[in-house]
């Protein structure tokens, strides 16, 4: 374990080994609560990084949640409610609005930028930035990939894998690669009545 100046600067081996162990007889303990309790196990971080309270330091809005596996980049805007599952990455360098009451699936990569033409370039073109926006009521499936430049309209069902290049109109079921519109939802059933 190195401590590279920080607090445990100067600490001996054997208070690091220590603590080692400490964290390890933390994580063990941890997992098994979380095993008995939601039948599930998560990263160590996931653990002692309260959920609520990370969503609250990023500035989301009340009852919003994200995992501590979640890389944050930029501006990015959670609605009330919204709940961010692990492994996820929101990237807000362009802009990213989620709104509120939202299911962000576990692997879901919502980008606002892209080094295409950076890379192309050799580097003499900078990279190309859009905002993204979804809206309030949305399910967004596991490893769903949005582009820079989307907007998704409120109480839409993203399916699982899709890769979501194009704006997806509110109550829609949309999926595949590229995700296509199939179908609509309850809500947008109900309201054509």
């Amino acid at each position: 374990m190195t401590t590279n100046g920080g607090f445990l600067a100067g600490a001996s081996p054997e208070t690091l080994d220590a603590l080692l162990n400490a964290l390890r007889e933390l994580n063990a303990r941890q997992i098994r609560e979380t095993q008995q309790h939601w039948r599930r196990t998560l990263p160590f971080a996931d653990y002692i990084v309260d959920r609520w309270d990370k969503a609250k330091a990023l500035g989301f809005s009340e009852g919003a949640s994200v995992y501590d596996s979640c890389l944050v980049l930029g501006d990015v805007r959670v609605g009330e409610n919204t709940w961010v599952g692990p492994f996820t990455l929101l990237d807000g360098s362009g802009g990213l609005d989620i709104g509120n009451n939202c299911s962000i699936s576990a692997g879901v990569q919502i980008y606002t930028h892209d080094t295409v033409e950076w890379a192309l370039s050799n580097g003499r073109v900078s990279a190309e930035t859009a905002p993204v926006k979804i809206g309030d009521r949305c399910y967004i499936g596991p490893n769903v990939v949005i582009s820079k430049g989307v907007t998704i309209g409120d109480g839409c069902v993203i399916g699982a894998n899709s890769f979501v290049n194009r704006d997806i109109p509110g109550g829609v079921k949309a999926w595949g690669t590229p995700a296509r519109v199939i179908g609509i939802t309850c809500e947008k059933a109900d309201s054509s009545d």
